[in-house]
This record gives structure tokens, sequence and C-alpha cells, in this order.
């Protein structure tokens, strides 16, 4: 543990205005809070806050955020206050306290509840000062670094994998490749314990057998760079054990089959002599196609530049080069951190959290805690392709991301409006996985809007929330358009006239707060038509038979208006309901039966029309549905069920097409009338198995 003296040492080494009598104060201050507290490993409670500060003085970091490590865990653990902290040691580091704070006060919550708000904590809290994301990821090594002290093996467990599936990813998205590293591998130790030990004892193994061969490949690139008049600095290292264990899992190849097991990082003065130095390791031994990357003409979004190449050594053997300067050396390995160092003065680096803007955006699409750490997984995972607008604009995506995510990166509205669009000047359908340097133009539509099916090939967080927020309100649109056909239905069956006092005695009654709230309730199947007129007029369903609600239907339909002799028929293409507005179009004796909003009646002149009407006694007809289900065990059987809860008979079903995701039926069902026929369709919108329920 570093002592009080060589902590203040250090930040004076690179801080020389740093003010040594406040670290001192803020070193004794968590001392004395903490006291006798101990952690599992036995160590004071202090220790930890002092190291957290040690890592923070690595990084060159301004005296607020020392500070703040210092005093992260005092709030949460000792009596001391957020009032006290700001009293002693100013509004920044009060603030910057508060932020992590409210990151470890979520512990006792449910697994993904709590995950799920930490991580909305933490990114409100990194949009107003990215300092607290340093300290958090610094409080998490240094925990993770003492995790096997631990005695009870689930809670091992459990933060390895929130630190493998949350605070490794942040820390590489933010560009600290070195924290990112060893989380990863002390989470792997936790979670894959015998695929831990065999890789590292196959790397102990191969190091005793071949001895110094790290050092020797890296002597012969400086050697061969230097006789190509490169001066540069090689170092070489057996990869990380949990990018080993990755491979092997993706590529479904053992240890011996993975090849590129060295790495070496070739450092540079200038970024002309990075290049210089490519051209002379390509020269000397083969490049592997396909492994070649340039992150310095085109930087990764965490502001990662480097070239990155493969070669074949002598026996097949493939090695991995990295080639930087000294200046992207350190930005690659402490990424944003090092944009903090105290010489910036705290200054934000814009180019490099354009995407914690959009998970901020995100945050409110989310309802619940599963869809939000899906979007955030989603968003801070990192593997990404570019792509380019016609004007030249740059857009990094995800690998697999598709025209409408590239429309959604660029704006919301532009991917909501997408009904097209052209890839390298070619006609291309939107599910089209993009390619690196594609350049993507978006064809718009004026009155498009975001399709369900999107999902089913859309990768981004941002264009998925946005596609489940513009279907949630069409929904919810549609939902209180049916309620509104249905309560209207109900009020012409009442005994008396229903005026607006009755309504809002009704919203009383059922403890609503609107009208469109007893609309989205009724048109939803929620409240049944017996539960409505209870409440509107109590005592009025008392009065009528119970075989008067939900009855099936007697399919006995009588027209008004047909010619003398005339017969009819029902059309197949809008299927027509009793309560429908319909048109008849007379062919010689014939007259077939259309909805008056027919697709179909657009090719007629009107000349064969005939004006028809419903007789009241008509008591049946054959609706038509087209159901999306999603595509999981059981789902089929719960749709039949409505049917069948809503004494609805199907005459006929037919798979349309299928996926991974959703499978959409049509589907004829016996009705009594369109308001039967529109409960059917908020009782299927409102089932689990459904994902979308229309009319044909």
């Amino acid at each position: 543990m570093l002592r009080q003296y060589e902590l203040v040492e250090r930040v004076k080494a690179y801080d020389p205005e740093a003010d040594e009598a406040l670290l001192n104060r803020a070193y004794v201050y968590t001392v004395q809070k903490h006291g006798t507290q101990k952690r599992a490993s036995g160590d004071p409670y202090f220790s930890h806050p002092v190291e957290v500060a040690g890592l923070m003085t690595d990084l060159k970091l301004d005296q607020e955020t020392i500070i703040t490590a210092l005093l992260h865990d005092t709030v949460e653990d000792t009596l001391a206050t957020i009032d006290d902290v700001e009293r002693n040691f100013g509004t920044d580091v009060a603030r910057l306290v508060d932020g992590v704070t409210k990151l470890s006060k979520i512990e006792q919550m449910p697994e993904n509840e709590r995950a799920a708000e930490n991580l909305r904590k933490l990114f409100l809290a990194m949009s107003e000062d990215l300092r607290v994301l340093l300290v958090k990821l610094a409080d998490r090594l240094h925990n993770m670094r003492t995790l096997h002290f631990i005695k009870n093996e689930d809670k091992r467990r459990r933060i390895a994998r929130e630190t493998m599936d949350i605070y490794a990813p942040l820390a590489e998205r933010v560009g600290m490749y070195e924290y990112m590293r060893e989380m990863q591998l002390l989470a792997f130790e936790q979670l894959e314990p015998a695929a831990y030990a065999t890789i590292t004892g196959r790397l102990a193994q191969i190091r005793s057998q071949e001895g110094g061969r790290v050092d020797d490949i890296a002597f012969r690139i400086k050697q061969a760079l230097a006789e190509g008049g490169v001066n540069v600095e090689v170092s070489g290292r057996e990869k990380h054990p949990f990018s080993i264990w990755k491979k092997m899992a993706e590529r479904h190849v053992n240890f011996e089959q993975i090849t590129d097991i060295m790495a070496f990082r070739v450092i540079t003065d200038t970024p002309e002599d990075c290049y210089r130095a490519l051209g002379v390791l390509h020269q000397t031994w083969s490049m592997i196609p396909g492994k070649f990357k340039d992150y310095i003409s085109t930087p990764k979004s965490n502001g990662y530049r480097s070239l990155h190449t493969s070669l074949v050594y002598e026996n097949s053997m493939r090695v991995e080069v990295q080639i930087r300067t000294q200046e992207m050396h350190r930005t690659n390995e402490f990424g944003l951190a090092a944009h903090w160092a105290y010489k910036q003065g705290g200054r934000t680096p814009d180019g490099q959290v354009g995407w914690l803007r959009d998970l901020i955006e995100i945050l409110d699409t989310a309802v619940d805690a599963e869809e939000l750490l899906e979007h955030a997984k989603l968003a801070i995972y990192q593997d990404r392709i570019f792509a380019f607008t016609p004007k030249g604009a740059l857009y990094q995506l995800p690998k697999g991301a598709t025209p409408v995510d590239f429309a959604f990166s660029v704006h919301t509205d532009l991917g909501a409006s997408a009904v097209g669009c052209k890839i390298n000047g070619r006609h291309m359908p939107l599910r089209t996985p993009l390619a690196n340097g594609d350049i993507v133009e978006i064809i718009k539509g004026p009155d498009s809007e975001p399709q369900l099916a999107w999902l089913s090939f859309v990768v981004t967080a941002k264009a998925r929330a946005a596609i489940r927020r513009s279907v949630r309100l069409k929904e919810r649109e549609e939902t209180a358009r049916i309620g509104q056909e249905l309560y209207d239905s109900i009020v012409a069956r009442m005994p008396m006239k229903v005026g607006k006092k009755a309504l809002n005695g009704a919203l009383k009654r059922l403890d609503l707060d609107d009208e469109t709230a007893l609309m989205l309730a009724i048109g939803s199947a929620k409240l049944t038509e017996k539960e409505v007129m209870e409440a509107l007029i109590p005592g009025s369903a008392a009065e009528l038979p119970d075989d008067s609600f939900w009855q099936a239907p007697a399919r006995s339909v009588r027209l008004r208006g047909l010619p003398k002799g005339a017969e009819f028929a029902l059309a197949t293409c809008c299927h027509p309901v009793p309560g429908d507005r319909i048109i008849g179009v007379k062919e010689g004796r014939k007259v077939e039966v259309h909805s008056i909003d027919c697709m179909t009646l657009a090719d007629e002149d009107g000349k064969r029309w005939i004006d028809l009407q419903w007789d009241p006694r008509s008591d049946g007809a054959t609706g038509n549905l087209r159901v999306m289900l999603y595509n999981r065990l059981g789902t089929l059987s719960e749709m039949t069920g409505v049917f069948a809860a809503n004494h609805a008979n199907i005459t006929h079903l037919g798979l349309q097409s299928r996926d991974d995701l959703f499978g959409t039926y049509e589907v004829g069902i016996e009705v009594r009338d369109l308001a039967h026929l529109t409960r059917i369709i908020s009782a299927l919108r409102a089932s689990d198995a459904v994902a979308q329920a229309d009319r044909i």
C-alpha cells in the first residue's frame, strides 16, 4: 500500500503545482473515516481507496481525480456525507464523489435490475464528468485484483461476470486497453477456471521449451527495420490467455491449432515512420491477406491509432505486429485517461464519446432492465466497420450493420423515414450487411415509418431502440382507435343515453386517468363490455342475458339494397364483415360485396357499384388476419387459444413466412361482426406470443 508521502510525491512529480496540503488532508480523512474497517483480505479498508488513487497517479490525472479516488467509498461505507466532502474538499470533488457513490449504492438490487440501474447511473454521471468513469474503472480493477479473497464463489462469479460483460468493454470503449486486458484476465480466471489453468499451463510449457523465442523474434524484427533505415523500439509478448481462449471458441479449434499466439509492438518516432516500417516488414516476410488494418488514417471511435499486420515467420509461424508512435501508444493504452492528464485541464475529447451521447439518448426508450442491458451491451462492444455518406461523412458501425443502422446513426428521423437505399450507387435491400468503405445513400419516403420486421436484422442499439419506440407508439394509437370503436359500439347498446357525466364517473370507478386510458384499456382487452357498461351506468349490464356478451357467430349474412333476384358473394380480397361500410360490384346477375376501403375498388370507375347495407339480422362472416408470432415454442398454441377464448372458429390457417425471430400466418376466423373482430385483434396484440396482428 502507498504511504502518504509516496502518494503526494507521485502527484508532485508530474504536477509540481498540486496542492500538497489538500492531498495530505484527503489521505488522512479517508484513513480516519474508514478507521478499523477491514477488507476480505484482512487488510485495512482504507488500503483500497489509497491503491485506487495510486492507479490514478499512474495515469497522471489531476488532483481532483486523485482526491476523489481517496474519498470514493467514504460516503458509501462511513458516516461521512456529501456535504462533509464539499465543505472540506470543494464542490468539484463532492460532485465526483457523489457520481461514483451513486454507482455503488445499487448492490442490493436484484441482479438484472441492479446491473441495469448501475449502467443508467454510470452513463448519466459520465455525461456530466467522464472522470467518474475513470475512478470507477480503477475501483473495479483493484477489486478484481483482490477478488480471490472473497470466500463466496457465487459472489465472485457474479462480480467477474459483471466485469466481463460491462466494465471490461467500457474500458475498451474509452481506449483503456491495459485496464481491459487485466480485467478480462482476472474475470476469466473466475468464470472459466479449468480453461484458464489449461491455457496458462500450456503457455508456461511453451515458454520453458522455447526459451527466449519471443526475444529472438523481436530482435530479428528490429534488425530488419534497422537495415531498412527505420529507427524503432520493438517489444514482444505472448497473447492474452483470454484472447487465446476466445479464438479457440470462435474458430472451434484446440490450443495446438492456434498459430498466432505471439504479438509484437513496434514503436516509431513519426507516423511516416510507421508506414516505412510496414513496408520493410512486408518486404521481409509474407503478410497474411485480410489481416492488415490501418487505424492511423481511420482511427477507432475510442481514439485508437495503430497499424496492424500479421506475418508468416519461419516454419509457417504467424506473428501479429502493431506499429505506432510513442504518442499513439500512450493514447492507445490509457485512452480517454490520456486526455484527462493534469495539463489538459479536464478537457473532454468529443471525438471519443459520440457513442455515449447515443447511449444517453436511448436511456428513456428502454421499458425494463432486460432492454436497457441489451441496448448497453450492443453499444459498448467494439467490433466495427466504416461507411460513408454520399458527401463523404464517415460513420463507424458494428460489423453486420445494415443501411437501416447507418440511417439511424446519421439521424433518428432519417432512419424512421427510410424506404430504400443505394450502396455504392446500386439499389440494394435495406437488410444488406455493409462492408468497410461502402458509400450509403438512404432513400426517404414522406409517409414511411419504422417496421417491426427491421428488428430481425438491425444490430445497433440506437436503431433497435428507435424502432421499438415507434412500434409501441403506433400500437398505442391503433389500440386507442380500436378501443374507441368498441366503446362507441357499447354505448350504442346501452339502455339509456351516455353523456360526459357518466364517462367521468366511469373513469373514477375504473381508477383511470383520462379518456385515452379508458380507450387503451378497452382496445387491449383489459376491460370487458360488461365491465365498461357497469362502470358507465351501474346495474345496466345486469339486465342483459349472459349470452349477450362474446357470442359465437351464427354465420347468417343478409344484405339490403340488392337488385331483386341477384346473387351475392363476400369478396375474398377484403373479407367484409357486418359493421363494415360496404359496396356491391355488379357482374350480370351476381354482386360481389367489398368493404368501402378495399384496394380493388380503386381500379373501378363506379359505374357498376351498388350501395349496400347490412341487414340488422346479419350475424356472421369470415374475417381474415395476418398474425406475426415470435418464433418460440408454444406461440401457435397461444394464438389459437386467443381465438377459442373469444369464441372464434378458425376456417383456414396458412404459414406465409418464417425466420429466426418471427413466423407470419394468414388466418381466417368466423366472427359475428366488426366489434367481435376488433376484440379478437386487441386480444392478440395483448398476447406475449404475438409480435403484430392486423386485419387483411
